[in-house]
């Protein structure tokens, strides 16, 4: 057998074949809202939701705008303020969509999100998936800065719990246009299953500035450790107050009150001080707890079922709580969009499933065989 000697020509060509083949294997794997990587080059993540059907105000709903064009400070509008990123993104559709389905007057909402300063190359992608979802959506993106508390967080029982978003629900009054008087606080793992007009119109009376189920058999106590406990300048913050515990994931805001009280600061004081003396272990919820125990409007049970996501260690599955059920709230560790793609859910995740828009992107398709010509026989190229 004999060899011919390549070319200069085809010595360029199969260099440019082999550059270009490691700049596609070093091309950044995209991460999808399932939580996995998406390795097929090309494929955007806007297309792995299908779009909502459209929902479409009855006829006792009050007109918005002037042309079709609706106002983020017309008074008529239901406000509901969201965290926005690729973690947490497919729970954040579902929330909308069923949002949307329960709504009586879906046009009449305005969704807030708040999305990563950090990762301000990502808006405009947000922005397009949540655009092709629900076209006809009234909605804002704003950039939130995570610098502002990046310097004030410590570590908790859940990474997940110190994602600098999770507190951004304590800049609302500063992020949202100061038209904006009243806003519904929603976490993106929740399904709403009645319509978000009833929770909008819940009163908060006298001096208090959010509304929240309460839930006064648990233990409020556990909250907060004995460095807390038994130091009086802290515990007297509860002093002629009956606190108890609340969760964050479901709020109605008086935004006109917290910026009068300049609640943003009395939050991040206590933040201070965790970072100095360690006084609980749970995120962004304790100085919520330490700002508000004891002053909550307390709404009905039925508007927050939280804890659906099981602990906040193992995950466990849990069961609904008794009574009527207004919001379902996978607050833990357990989200159920992951127990469902690994074929493990909780019962309650069936629940959730319906408000889904996700699809998978198909798998790749098969190369066809090669076949080979005289040409890479005689260049050697195999």
């Amino acid at each position: 057998m004999f060899h011919l000697r390549p070319t200069v020509a085809a010595i360029a060509l199969v260099s440019l074949l082999l550059s270009s083949a490691n700049a596609i294997r070093s091309f950044p794997n995209k991460v999808t809202p399932g939580g996995g990587d998406e390795t097929q080059r090309g494929f955007d993540t806007f297309k792995q939701f299908i779009e909502a059907p459209e929902y479409r105000n009855g006829a006792e709903c009050p007109l918005l705008g002037i042309n079709d064009l609706v106002s983020a400070c017309d008074p008529l509008l239901v406000h509901i303020a969201m965290t926005l990123d690729l973690e947490y993104l497919r729970g954040t559709i579902a929330a909308i969509h069923s949002v949307l389905k329960h709504a009586s007057c879906p046009e009449n909402i305005f969704f807030h999100f708040i999305a990563s300063k950090t990762n301000s190359a990502n808006q405009s992608d947000l922005s397009r998936i949540i655009q092709s979802t629900f076209p006809s959506l009234s909605f804002k993106v704003y950039l939130f800065d995570e610098k502002l508390v990046s310097d004030l967080i410590s570590s908790s029982i859940r990474q997940a719990l110190e994602n600098p978003l999770n507190y951004a629900r304590s800049y609302l009054a500063d992020l949202l246009p100061p038209c904006v008087k009243r806003v519904i606080y929603l976490d993106s793992d929740i399904v709403v299953v009645d319509d978000i007009q009833k929770l909008w119109k819940i009163p908060l009376t006298g001096s208090r500035t959010i509304g929240a189920p309460e839930y006064c058999h648990t233990n409020f106590t556990k909250y907060f450790n004995d460095e807390f406990w038994f130091d009086t300048k802290f515990s007297e913050v509860f002093a002629g107050k009956k606190p108890c515990y609340f969760n964050t994931g479901v709020m109605v805001m008086d935004l006109v009150k917290w910026r009068e009280g300049d609640y943003r600061r009395k939050i991040e004081g206590w933040m201070e001080i965790h970072k100095e003396r360690r006084i609980y272990e749970l995120g962004s919820l304790p100085p919520f707890l330490l700002v508000f125990g004891g002053d909550v409007e307390a709404i009905d049970h039925r508007w927050n079922q939280h804890g659906l996501g099981g602990d906040n260690v193992m995950g466990r599955c849990r069961s609904l709580h008794p009574g009527p059920v207004s919001v379902l709230h996978w607050s833990g560790k357990g989200k159920p969009w992951a127990r469902l793609d690994a074929r493990t859910p909780c019962p309650v995740d069936y629940l959730w499933a319906p408000y889904d828009l996700y699809r998978p992107p198909p798998p790749p398709q098969p190369r066809p065989p090669r076949t080979y010509t005289l040409t890479d026989i005689f260049f050697n190229t195999l």
